[in-house]
């Protein structure tokens, strides 16, 4: 295979050369076939796109207050493990078992090893130590994974995670970490240690890696669709990330252009691309691709200046200075403004014939073109001015100790040294507005949007584009009449485009759709519409996860923000359980400060304060947030959970159970299938859930019936599904709808269409319906009554979520305003349990005494 790119097609005419260096020197959006021509420029024709490169550079570093400087970062290189998965065709930082052996090496650097080269690092002024390793080793190599069970480590990224501390408190290094491909959850368990992490793109030439002979053939975790997906997790869990393409590996200059297209897209669309390397190919003895051309120069630097026309002035491009044969004034020319790690203690482990150029020569050659050398962190300057949510809390203080707080480059005066890491141990003190429950009644809020609107959503424009690609719903075409006679007759028989058919049911038909719902809801439980008497408790709205739909979310400086102590939240409980209450409903923001043991102590508090109790708490969002906080499974997080009072969770967090949805609606939110592994890990341990779905948004009726097939199946598994409940989408403060991406909730004709087809589709496997009177109101409810619910859910005495995003139907009802809907739909009542069981008598008459609901001063704690 040539090491070269080529393409099928003839060589650019000289016209569509000149149109596209016109345009790039013009400033004009290039497209991919632009892009590719101008990969093709030589000559005359490539220095033309090098100055308008450059003059973009320049006014990108202008606009970011530095000048002429181009930077780099003081680093250490640590080999974790030369163990991997894959086979890449020319790599020689991967090795086998066998050979570490001889060598005198063990699977894995030990601490004492990796603590020694930073230690060392540290000493020589070095501030950043570069982590990089195999893509998970102990699923290709029994020794590895023996490696990591003699050491008390669950996985790879265990390990890494623990050195990471390690070098954190012991050195004050700050970790780059690049261990490979990462799933949603290792960005949760890797981004509190460390400043940034990086993974190169490479190519998106999918042939590369799929047929025989690739020279990413045989490697898993090279396939182009699981690379990007990780850019993208990289970008909604907000971390700093470093990527770049690996040119002249065989790619044509249209697939080399259609990767840098595709880079620029994550990086518009979560603004997370802190840099992009483009790296040269140069091929290495004892690999398959030993006999292939190195990358000419003139491809690096055509590849570079069509990057920084194509990422525009704010991004970061980096060419690694050891595999151009002293040739910098053309690169930076070319439009990088960034070379890399450079260290003065470690070599290139990646590259390892070819040694980092010294630090002062670098300086010089930078200098002869007109460039001051700086020094930078392992996180970029505009991340560190930033802060949160870029960088967690507990690794702040780190980057803080080593940055020049005007410029967030290196300070070159800074100490490097150990500062202690450690997760938070308690809930943070209570602050902010503990009343907010109340006074977002009276007073509303402060502001329709939080501070950081802006930035903490990603890019609106990009998600606008996406959403609008996909176009508006389309009513479809079926036999309406067949579908009802099939839902009357046995609703599990209903095929998806009957169902289809059905959701979009309008006038008479819709009518009858919800007169066989509420036939099949009276067979399947009754006429009794049942409620719980209960306090939702959100002990605090501080969150970071970018949710876009939701207005409850602040930042810890906003005027709306709040946070509750434990004895606050148990203050809570004793009060509901003193008016009738059975349970109390817990759920809050992902606080930064929040650490992952406050969950149990906030269900033990509430459980030592009112032993008898029932604790609905903590979605799977939040169960994830502290498992990884805890560093303990999933599983093993809900047992504990359990073991300190908790007794079953709400199944929020679900919205659509589609992640191409999910990733409009929510920037940081776990994935499908996250939120699927915390509720059936739940179950299997005895602890039920709710399960629910928010729709009206950017949704379809396609995606409510995949979401309802998914609950049924779960629900066949492990039966611990208590109900469903249906949220229809508030819009009036939602940032996704202030965006003008969003529709503005869902239709009357929608509400009755999606109660009744959860009746039907759930049947028999989810007996219990439940509709909202916090997003419907009294009439909204009753009607859905009458359309196959049976629960109207809780009395809730304070619900704050829902107030935020703009409803208009209070923070609370009595058991009288519930019993009133159920007789507005003329249907008797029942109060239950959380579980659906018999209520205590004595809990019956406390409830009735007091109308389920706290005096007016009660709420209000100081």
């Amino acid at each position: 295979m040539d090491g070269t790119a080529t393409d099928s097609s003839t060589p650019p005419t000289a016209n569509a050369m000149r149109r596209a260096l016109r345009r790039a020197r013009d400033g004009v959006a290039l497209d991919v076939t632009e892009a590719a021509v101008l990969l093709q420029a030589r000559g005359e024709d490539l220095l033309d796109l090098c100055a308008s490169a450059a003059r973009v550079r320049d006014a990108g570093l202008e606009a970011a207050g530095r000048p002429g400087v181009i930077t780099y970062s003081k680093s250490v290189f640590i080999p974790l493990t030369r163990l991997c998965r894959d086979k890449c065709h020319y790599c020689t930082f991967a090795t086998v078992p066998g050979k570490l052996r001889r060598d005198g090496h063990g699977m894995f650097m030990s601490p004492d090893e990796v603590l020694e080269v930073a230690r060392r690092g540290a000493e020589l002024g070095c501030k950043e130590a570069l982590i990089t390793l195999g893509d998970k080793p102990e699923d290709r190599w029994p020794e590895a994974r023996e490696w990591l069970d003699a050491h008390g480590y669950d996985d790879t990224v265990a390990y890494v995670r623990a050195m990471s501390i390690r070098i954190l408190e012991e050195t004050g290094l700050l970790p780059h970490l690049n261990p490979g491909v990462l799933g949603w959850t290792d960005f949760q368990r890797l981004k509190p240690v460390s400043a940034s992490m990086g993974m190169m793109l490479e190519t998106t030439a999918t042939r590369l890696w799929s047929e025989p002979g690739g020279p990413h053939f045989g490697s898993p975790d090279k396939e182009p669709a699981v690379r990007l997906r990780v850019l993208e997790d990289a970008g909604r869990s907000s971390v700093p990330f470093t990527s770049g393409l690996l040119i002249g590996i065989g790619e044509t200059h249209q697939e080399r252009a259609e990767s840098l297209f595709a880079l620029r897209r994550v990086s518009r669309a979560y603004h997370g691309v802190q840099e992009l390397i483009l790296q040269n190919f140069r091929a290495k003895p004892d690999t398959a691709m030993r006999g292939m051309p190195d990358a000419e120069l003139d491809e690096l630097v055509a590849t570079v200046a069509v990057a920084r026309h194509l990422m525009g002035p704010a991004a970061c491009l980096q060419a690694p200075p050891n595999l151009v044969d002293g040739e910098y004034e053309r690169l930076i020319a070319a439009g990088v403004d960034d070379w890399g790690g450079v260290s003065p203690l470690t070599p290139d482990h990646v590259n390892p014939e070819r040694p980092w150029p010294q630090i002062e020569r670098l300086a010089e050659r930078s200098a002869a073109a007109g460039f001051e050398l700086r020094e930078r962190l392992a996180v970029y300057p505009e991340y560190v001015l930033r802060g949160e949510p870029w960088l967690d809390p507990r690794v702040l203080p780190h980057v803080r100790a080593l940055a020049d707080p005007a410029t967030g480059l290196a300070n070159p005066d800074a100490v490097v040294r150990g500062l202690p890491w450690q997760e938070p141990e308690d809930l943070p003190e209570s602050y902010g507005r503990t009343d907010l429950h109340t006074a977002v009644d009276t007073e509303g809020r402060t502001g329709d949007r939080r501070a950081d609107f802006e930035d903490v959503y990603g890019d609106w424009e990009v998600l606008r584009e996406q959403v609008l690609a996909k176009g508006a719903p389309e009513r479809l075409a079926g036999d309406l009449r067949e579908a009802l006679a099939v839902a009357a007759a046995d609703p599990a028989r209903l095929t998806d485009d009957q169902a289809l058919a059905l959701f979009h049911a309008d006038g008479p038909a819709l009518d009858a759709l919800c007169r066989i719902a509420d036939d099949v809801r009276r067979d399947a439980v009754g006429d009794d519409v049942t409620y719980c008497v209960t306090r939702n408790i959100n002990f605090t709205n501080v969150c970071y996860t970018g949710c876009r739909f939701c207005a409850f979310a602040q930042r810890r400086t906003d005027a709306d923000a709040y946070t509750l102590s434990l004895e606050q939240v148990a203050d809570r409980a004793a009060q509901a359980w003193e008016v009738g209450a059975t349970e109390v409903c817990m759920q809050g923001g992902i606080h930064p400060d929040l650490p992952g043991t406050a969950y149990f102590d906030i269900a033990r508090a509430v459980k030592e304060r009112v032993p008898g109790i029932h604790v609905h708490a903590f979605s799977p969002m939040e169960v994830v947030n502290g498992a990884t906080r805890t560093g303990l499974s999933i599983r093993d997080w809900l047992q504990r959970a359990k073991e300190s009072g908790l007794d079953t969770i709400p199944g929020t967090a679900a919205e659509i159970l589609d992640d191409e949805v999910r990733w409009v609606l929510t920037k940081g939110k776990l994935p499908a299938a996250t939120w699927v592994e915390v509720v059936t890990t739940a179950h299997e341990l005895g602890i039920r859930s709710s399960s629910t779905m928010m729709y009206g948004h950017v949704d379809t009726p396609e995606h409510w019936l995949g979401h309802l097939r998914l609950l049924a199946e779960i629900q066949q598994r492990t039966g611990g599904f208590t109900e469903f409940v249906t949220l229809p989408f508030i819009h009036t403060n939602a940032p996704v709808y202030l965006a003008g991406i969003a529709r503005p909730g869902p239709s009357a004709r929608d509400n009755r269409a999606v109660v009744a087809m959860a009746r039907l589709l759930l049947h028999p496997h989810i007996p219990n319906i439940q509709t909202s009177w916090v997003k419907l109101g009294a009439e909204g409810a009753a009607e859905m009554l009458r359309s196959g619910a049976n629960d109207l859910g809780g009395t809730l005495m304070e619900e704050t979520i829902s107030r935020m995003a703009g409803s208009a139907y209070g923070s609370y009802k009595s058991v009288r305003d519930l019993q009133a809907i159920a007789e507005a739909a003329g249907r008797p009542h029942r109060q239950r349990t959380t579980t659906y069981g018999e209520v205590p008598a004595e809990r019956r008459a406390a409830a009735l005494a007091s109308d389920g609901h706290l005096p007016e001063l009660l709420p209000v704690l100081d």
